[in-house]
């Protein structure tokens, strides 16, 4: 049986194939190039990280620094955007304003990590400024961060659980007391957690039973693609594209 659908941003048929950080194993995660890609394959969900510059500039780029995949240095929260704009990943590729990957691909959905607490009021105000409600899902590793951000914006902004709100449902699918937030629309987690299996048939189950999408990250490998779609859960985020969407194609679920 299908989950309800809580929220529009929900509304797709079948499971959801979210392309990580446009498809990360591309090595050019995170640009207008390697969402173009996975745009042209079919996707249409679409998982990126935001953090704000020192002038508030919101940019797309998972971590806290330009060190690792540009060819530019330092913490983009001590930058203004006229220095984060000139470094290049890969050193090819310029990195986008979020702002402008709404404008730039009109079709997508975003799900978006506010990795940090500068980047979450800028996020917000680009969502009633664009009126992107039905395109965009907030998540965080913040419990208080993702309900910060449901309380500032009201019942139309689409969130899904920080850990706290994970490992609750993960207790209330063992039968055992938790709180669980009512409001997000989604668990985003991780197969396994430190050796410990989080997403299961119970866990599954309980999400359902509650309304709440099941979302796993970041599933590289086919069999594993297939392990969990078998458990029923409603989507998949992974750096290989190519292999998810090969995955779904010959499930039929591929939309």
């Amino acid at each position: 049986m299908s989950t309800p659908i809580r929220h529009p941003y929900l509304d797709h048929p079948g499971p959801i194939a979210f392309a990580h950080r446009g498809g990360a194993a591309d090595g050019l995660e995170n640009t207008v190039a390697q969402f173009r890609r996975a745009v042209d394959l079919g996707y249409r969900y679409i998982e990126t990280d935001v953090h704000a510059t020192a002038d508030g500039r919101l940019v797309a780029l998972h971590d806290d620094t330009l060190d690792r995949v540009t060819d530019g240095a330092g913490r983009i929260a001590d930058l203004p955007w006229d220095d984060v704009r000139h470094a290049r990943v890969g050193g090819r590729e310029p990195l986008p304003l979020f702002e402008e990957l709404l404008e730039e691909f009109p079709d997508v959905r975003w799900n978006v990590d506010a990795k940090a607490e500068p980047a979450l009021r800028p996020l917000l105000d680009l969502i009633e400024k664009t009126d992107s409600y039905d395109r965009v899902c907030v998540g965080s590793f913040s419990e208080a961060r993702v309900l910060r951000a449901q309380r500032l914006a009201g019942p139309r902004l689409a969130t899904s659980f920080g850990t706290r709100g994970v490992v609750g449902l993960r207790l209330r699918s063992w039968g055992l007391p938790a709180s669980v937030r009512r409001s997000a629309v989604a668990a985003q987690v991780p197969e396994s957690q430190s050796g410990v299996p989080v997403v299961d048939r119970r866990f599954v189950r309980a999400a359902h039973a509650r309304g709440l999408h099941v979302h796993v990250w970041t599933v590289n490998e086919a069999e594993r693609m297939h392990r969990l779609l078998d458990l029923g859960v409603d989507g998949i985020m992974t750096d290989h594209i190519d292999t998810l969407r090969e995955v779904m194609k010959d499930r039929g679920v591929w939309v």
